[in-house]
């Protein structure tokens, strides 16, 4: 057994100068070879997850993996490859297995590294490791309170898929050939839970989670379970709707949908292969001049911080919507190389990216709509990001005089992304900060509702 498997088995993570050696040990075997540029990168990540149903433990899981993969370039030929196996003897044949495949794959001008000046130093502390030292009665104890909360809240609720509590942790250090080297440890908490309603013979499910990177910022066990109980109440008594054309707003959780198809259209590799509604739409109005949507990847205990991107260049703050105007795409090196352009930091991703939130809460926004569709939850696949049309089954409440007058279900909400991100008029102030998009609820002006 390798040292730092030895040491991950016994102890925990091992130091991050083990797994800092490991990288470059990697690096050198590989220019060794005669790579000219190389990536690679070490993690290793170990949890607990708990789920309880009914008041029974249903599944208890342990988790531990790590994982080395490294990319390599000949010539702008590229090969990769990855092992689980930390001992020296797989190591090298990792090693060899990546360079044998570069020699074989097609020359890409537009391959390697990202540019060396690019790369991140002084790496901030983001304060993203937060351990959770959790027992398994303990985990236990937490997700059934939760279920139970949610069983509680009405006689209807008459079944359970569960209240699921998941605590990991991990570390994982990157290097390259031109000399970077850096590494974190980081947390992950959660909480959530799902019930079933019947009222006569309708059933509906919904549900209900918390995400954090500090336990001790999650929410209570009981409130997640109550409030995924509230929401199975609320729908039960679900109706259709008549085909009509009406305002519509996304709940706040919903709405990370729509922004997470808008940083689609404009991502590099939708954008060099032109299968993008919004290519060539630089400096252009996609949304009205009130909206702003910026990303923010240095944000302490951010769910989607970090302080480099997947190829090691520095993130950094930026506006991607300003006064409604598109002012970047998002691009790693290789994108940017095809468009000409330069990287904006974002391989792997943008990282907590925020629509800075309007004045009213969702009952605002209702009020503001007076009449319309409140879509808290969508269903299935419609997005076409090639032409932009949106058509997608949802479900949610049907609203008249600015408040919730029942229930809607299999119904259908059409239109075009284009129109329709030009059409939100208002972003309200109840952001949902679980998840690495931040967004409030939004109203859309105008939508094609289908019904049966």
């Amino acid at each position: 057994m390798s040292e730092i498997q030895e040491h991950t088995h016994t102890a925990g993570f091992p130091a991050p100068s083990m797994l800092e050696t490991l990288v470059q040990d990697v690096i050198a075997q590989a220019r060794t070879l005669g790579a000219d540029q190389v990536d690679a990168g070490v993690s290793i990540d170990a949890g607990l997850s708990v789920t309880v149903r009914l008041g029974e433990t249903e599944t208890l899981e342990y988790n531990r993996d790590r994982g080395l993969g490294l990319t390599v370039w000949f010539d702008q030929r590229k090969g990769s490859a990855s092992t689980a196996d930390f001992e020296p003897e797989s190591i090298v044949a990792t090693v060899r297995a990546a360079c044998d495949i570069a020699r074989y794959t097609s020359q890409d001008d537009c391959g390697g590294l990202a540019d060396a000046d690019r790369m991140a130093t002084g790496i901030p502390d983001l304060d993203l490791y937060h351990p959770w030292d959790l027992d398994v009665a303990r985990a236990i104890e937490v997700a059934r309170e939760c279920e139970a909360a949610a069983r509680a809240v009405d006689a209807r609720i008459e079944n359970s898929e569960g209240a699921t509590l998941s605590s990991y942790s991990g570390m994982r250090v990157t290097g390259n050939s031109h000399g970077f080297l850096a590494g974190y440890r980081s947390s992950r908490h959660s909480i959530s839970c799902a019930v079933i309603g019947r009222e006569g013979d309708e059933m509906q499910r919904d549900h209900w989670a918390d995400t954090v990177r500090d336990p001790q910022d999650l929410a209570g066990p009981a409130d997640v379970g109550r409030k995924a109980g509230e929401r199975t109440v609320m729908r039960l008594g679900a109706r259709q709707l008549s085909t009509r054309q009406a305002p519509v707003i996304f709940a706040a959780d919903v709405a990370r949908g729509l922004v997470g198809s808008f940083i689609n259209a404009i991502s590099g590799s939708n954008l060099y292969r032109k299968s993008s509604f919004l290519v060539d739409h630089l400096g252009q109005p996609v949304f009205q001049p009130f909206m702003h949507i910026h990303e923010q990847p240095l944000l302490q205990k951010g769910l989607g911080s970090a302080p480099y991107d997947a190829e090691g260049v520095a993130t950094r703050e930026r506006d991607i919507i300003r006064d409604g105007v598109l002012q970047g795409y998002v691009l790693d090196s290789y994108a940017a190389r095809k468009l000409g352009m330069e990287t904006t930091g974002n391989a792997g991703g943008v990282r907590n990216l925020t629509v800075t939130p309007g004045t009213q809460d969702l009952d605002g926004l209702l009020r503001t709509m007076d009449t319309g569709l409140l879509v808290s939850e969508v269903i299935g696949f419609g997005v076409n990001i090639l032409t932009g049309d949106y058509s997608r089954g949802v479900a949610g409440f049907w609203v008249e005089g600015g408040e919730i007058q029942y229930p809607v279900e299999e119904i259908t909400a059409a239109g075009n992304l284009k129109d329709m991100f030009m059409g939100i008029v208002e972003v309200g102030n109840d952001v949902d900060h679980r998840g690495n998009v931040r967004t409030g609820s939004m109203l859309i002006e105008q939508m094609t509702i289908a019904g049966g």
